[in-house]
């Protein structure tokens, strides 16, 4: 919030200057200081006091121009008697628009009185969407010998729903781990008072299964985090082939151990632009999925192949259970699974589709169907910026 209240200060301090000038040059004092009488100073005609302070006038409107234009904050300011003088760009989408946006505007003219009145306001304004949205509008009153008054209006709708997120994202990961160490507890309690050397190993072997799920938990958490973020992501021009040879090595015996074989069509000279870690991790947990969900004797086929228009499709296919067409728009939601029967027997951490949706997004692509195909755009797009984000304690 300190930020936000940089860019007030800022913005307060321009409208007052540019207030208590045009305040000063409408009840006719010069806006250049008369020099002492006992200075020796040259004649200086009334057209050309006249002049200059016109000039002036000017180059303070700009410069207050300059100062709120710039300003991510809707900014409105009144004179004395109430009328608008400046409205910034921001300010006038607000009033211009037919949705839920009316409402902040509505806001901006309530609070007008008050502030004209001498008394400093703020009020927070909910739209419920969709999309949801959260502004915060602050009315302040100029100082008294000069009159007016200025609005200010933030959207927070970027960190209320960042709030909303890390809400959620902490409430699913203590359900997911909830599980698996309740288990392991249970687990050992039994190890403990259990004498048959037969029944120890069993019970020794799911602690085992348990610890392991959660180490893929939280290691599925940290990629998707260091993907999100955008980490020490390095773009450049990489081999499609051997990408989708390393994420295969990755998988391991799985395929072997669930009776899946694994297929690598991909032309050898073919070329992507992106980050070799991150698309090796989105291709890694499509094939995780692929080779979970399939039947076994069946074949899973990874490809990639290019288009006219330079983009590349990297398609990972299998003759799975498919996804119920319900279920579509909620893949690629953190911890959502299909089956949560199936997902236990085969350890699955609900986080997978999750990091190939960010994937996507960083490389400026998509992914398509239930055959899922990730579209990466032409070698010469750059790759999407990474906004910073607010530490928070």
């Amino acid at each position: 919030m300190w930020v936000v209240t940089l860019l007030l200060l800022c913005a307060t301090v321009a409208a007052t200057a540019a207030a208590v000038h045009f305040a000063r040059r409408a009840a006719g004092v010069p806006a250049v200081a008369a020099a002492s009488p006992a200075e020796t100073a040259p004649t200086v005609e009334v057209g050309d006091v006249e002049g200059g302070a016109a000039a002036e006038d000017a180059a303070m409107l700009e410069r207050f121009r300059a100062v709120t234009d710039h300003l991510e904050l809707g900014v409105v300011v009144w004179d004395g008697t109430g009328d608008e003088v400046h409205r910034n760009p921001v300010a006038d989408a607000m009033f211009a628009a037919r949705d839920g946006q009316v409402l902040v505007a509505a806001a901006v003219e309530e609070l007008r009185d008050d502030a004209l009145a001498g008394r400093p306001v703020r009020r927070e304004v909910e739209l419920f969407g969709p999309p949801a949205a959260s502004f915060v509008v602050v009315a302040i009153p100029f100082p008294s010998e000069v009159g007016g008054a200025m609005a200010v209006v933030e959207d927070r709708s970027p960190q209320r729903r960042t709030e909303t997120v890390r809400r959620d994202f902490v409430a699913n990961i203590s359900h997911e781990l909830k599980t698996p160490i309740g288990a392991l507890g249970l687990l050992a309690e039994t190890v403990r008072d259990e004498e048959d050397p037969d029944v120890v190993r069993r019970l020794a072997d799911r602690m085992v299964t348990e610890s392991e799920r959660i180490a893929r938990t939280i290691d599925d958490l940290l990629e998707l985090s260091s993907i999100e973020l955008g980490g020490d992501a390095d773009f450049g021009d990489i081999d499609a082939r051997s990408v989708l040879g390393e994420a295969v090595s990755r998988l391991g015996p799985a395929p072997a151990q669930a009776g899946v074989d694994v297929r690598v069509d991909a032309p050898a000279e073919l070329v992507v632009h992106g980050d070799r870690r991150q698309l090796v991790s989105a291709v890694v947990n499509l094939l995780d999925n692929a080779v979970k969900y399939s039947h076994e004797d069946s074949e899973v086929v990874v490809a990639a192949a290019g288009s006219d228009d330079g983009t590349v499709r990297i398609t990972v296919a299998d003759s799975g259970v498919g996804v119920p067409r319900r279920d579509l728009d909620r893949i690629f939601e953190r911890f959502y699974r299909v089956d949560r029967a199936r997902s236990r027997r085969t350890g699955g951490t609900g986080l997978g589709l999750a990091i190939v949706r960010h994937v996507a997004s960083n490389h400026h692509g998509e992914v398509l169907g239930a055959t899922f195909t990730l579209v990466l755009p032409p070698t010469t797009r750059p790759p999407r910026p990474v906004p910073p984000v607010a530490e928070t304690t």
